[in-house]
C-alpha cells in the first residue's frame, strides 16, 4: 500500500507535486491539464453512454444489457481515476526532468470499448430481445 497510498495522497494535495524539482515551462503544464480534462469528458461519455444502454433499451435481455452498462460504466469510473493519475505522474515527471510515462490503459480502454461497440452492433444485426 506505499506506493499506491503515496500516490493517492498526491492526488489529493497537488501543492506536494509543486514542491518536486523545478517548474516545467508552463505551457507545458496547461497541456498536461487538457489531458486530464479530455481524460475526464471521455469517462463522462463512458459513463453517460452505461446509464443510456441500461435506460434506453429495455427490450435487449438483461444479461446483454446489464453486461454492456457495466462495462461502460466501469470504464468511465476507471477513466476518471486514470485522469487524476496520469496528471500527477506526468507532472512529475516534467518536473524533475525525466521521461514521460506510458501506460497500457489507452489500450485496454480501447478494448473494453470496442467489445461494448462489437455487442451492439450483434444486438442491432440480430435484435436480442428478452
Amino acid at each position: 500500500m506505499g506506493d499506491l497510498g503515496r500516490g493517492v495522497r498526491l492526488w489529493l494535495s497537488p501543492q506536494r507535486v509543486r514542491e518536486e524539482g523545478e517548474t516545467p515551462d508552463y505551457r507545458f503544464s496547461l497541456a498536461n491539464e487538457r489531458t486530464f480534462l479530455a481524460w475526464l469528458r471521455t469517462g463522462l461519455a463512458l459513463v453517460g453512454g452505461g446509464f443510456a444502454v441500461d435506460q434506453f433499451l429495455p427490450g435487449l435481455r438483461w444479461g446483454v444489457r446489464v453486461g454492456m452498462a457495466l462495462v461502460l460504466l466501469g470504464a468511465g469510473a476507471l477513466c476518471a481515476l486514470r485522469a487524476v493519475n496520469h496528471w500527477v505522474r506526468c507532472e512529475r515527471a516534467m518536473r524533475r526532468g525525466e521521461d514521460l510515462p506510458v501506460s497500457r490503459f489507452p489500450a485496454v480502454l480501447s478494448l473494453a470499448v470496442g467489445l461494448v461497440a462489437l455487442a451492439m452492433v450483434l444486438v442491432v444485426l440480430f435484435g436480442w430481445t428478452g
